[in-house]
């Protein structure tokens, strides 16, 4: 099995219309800042108000519009060399067993990373503009606005002023350290300086971002200070892999709620027989139930100082909540040394089942079992989760029934397993 590479038609950008005649205004270096934005003009994707609803238009853009669109112009960034590495050349394979691991070898990334600036005990932190932030890059990074069209229908605008009635752009642009093809970084209203921190109206936006690329390809991810975000400007990440994760396809039991707590239409679930211990919230009737319900859910744990990630996957449709405790392990040196020697830090798309690994004899030893281990050390204790799932019942205005519901699926755990008849060393194929 190889994991391969899904090219696009290019749409082209805005800097390769006219960008000899483009002046440049603010500081010069055409950033992303207050300098330099308010005067720029940007690409414009309008995602629908009501994804629920099929367009109303003829001219309306297609189902796969945004998806081709935004992974074209990533691959026009590719072309102009703006990464720090080439991403598509990495050795990637699926490992055996029974949830299909994901392992890539990607040499050198840690060295190549941002490092972290602040403090990895605190979820909530000031934002801090002297540190790195998204305002100092380039606008050659950036993608396009990605913005409300306030109707039924999606559309697209090749350039388009990035400041409208003084509310600040949320800009897509590229991550120049990426992990994966069509690696991106969602940052909501880049010139207002919110720190990571979850709220209900960037949760939204990005369960919007989810349901406009419409592929079981196209994930986002979220990863709280603590639970190694390493920039403290709000963000969310996002690329396309043509695997299922094996979160995706772990057992899951429903949690019975009380009447009163699904008029929502939102199920939840929690993961049984996974490495971690995370919830799982899908459906609703809208998307903005599910992100009121989910952001509920995150608000409580930042303001409670619980370190977690989030998975948005299935078009916006299910999402993977995870409070996790690998930095604390780690400061009070409960994490072997084994694990530590790795330098993989357990983050969204780790615990997802996509894990990124620094060095060769990792990538060619690794098994599910080495995989249960590592993540295995991201989980809250048993007692622990239950209480934190107490908490966010209550944030999230939920009572849970004293009615138990049958696993939706079959119970997995890792199990030895001899050679694989998938192929090891499988090329991820530009």
């Amino acid at each position: 099995m190889k994991l391969t590479i899904k090219r696009v038609p290019t749409v082209v950008s805005n800097y390769q219309e006219d960008a000899g005649e483009r002046p440049r205004g603010g500081c010069g270096r055409n950033c992303l800042g207050h300098c330099c934005l308010p005067v720029s003009e940007l690409p414009v994707y309008a995602f629908k108000a009501n994804p629920t609803k099929l367009p109303l238009q003829e001219d309306a853009v297609p189902t796969d519009f945004f998806i081709n669109l935004l992974l074209g112009q990533w691959e026009d960034r590719m072309t102009q060399g703006l990464f720090r590495y080439d991403v598509t050349a990495c050795e990637t394979k699926v490992i055996p067993g029974n949830l299909g691991f994901v392992a890539q070898l990607n040499e050198g990334r840690h060295l190549k990373k941002r490092p972290t600036e602040f403090r990895v005990d605190r979820v909530l932190q000031p934002f801090d503009s002297a540190k790195f932030n998204f305002t100092k890059v380039g606008q050659e990074e950036a993608l396009f606005q990605f913005e409300n069209s306030g109707s039924d229908d999606s559309y697209f605008l090749r350039s388009a002023a990035a400041t409208v009635a003084d509310r600040a752009p949320n800009v897509v642009a590229i991550n120049v350290s990426p992990i994966e093809y069509g690696h991106v970084l969602l940052i909501p209203r880049v010139l207002d300086h919110l720190p990571q921190r979850i709220d209900q109206e960037s949760f939204l936006l990005a369960l919007h971002m989810a349901a406009e690329a419409a592929s079981p390809y196209f994930r986002l991810g979220y990863n709280s200070l603590g639970a190694f975000a390493t920039i403290n400007h709000l963000h969310f990440q996002a690329y396309y892999l043509t695997v299922p994760f094996p979160v995706e396809k772990a057992a899951t039991q429903r949690i019975p709620l009380a009447e009163g707590g699904i008029k929502s239409g939102v199920k939840v679930s929690k993961l049984m027989n996974y490495p971690v211990r995370g919830l799982v919230f899908e459906e609703g009737n809208t998307l903005n139930d599910l992100a009121n319900l989910v952001s509920s859910a995150c608000i409580w744990l930042q303001d409670n100082n619980v370190p977690y990630n989030v998975l948005i996957s299935d078009s916006g449709r299910k999402i993977f909540l995870f409070p996790q405790c690998y930095a604390e392990k780690q400061a009070l040196g409960e994490v072997s040394q084994e694990l530590l020697d790795t330098q993989v830090n357990p983050a969204v798309w780790e615990i997802s089942g996509h894990i990124v690994l620094k060095r060769r004899d990792d990538y060619e030893e690794a098994s599910e079992a080495s995989a249960w281990r590592l993540l295995a050390e991201v989980s809250l204790s048993e007692a622990r989760f239950e209480e934190v799932k107490a908490y966010i019942f209550d944030a999230a205005c939920l009572v849970q029934s004293q009615v138990e519901e049958e696993t939706d699926d079959a119970i997995y755990a890792p199990v030895p397993v001899g050679p694989s008849a998938v192929g090891e060393g499988c090329l991820v194929i530009p």
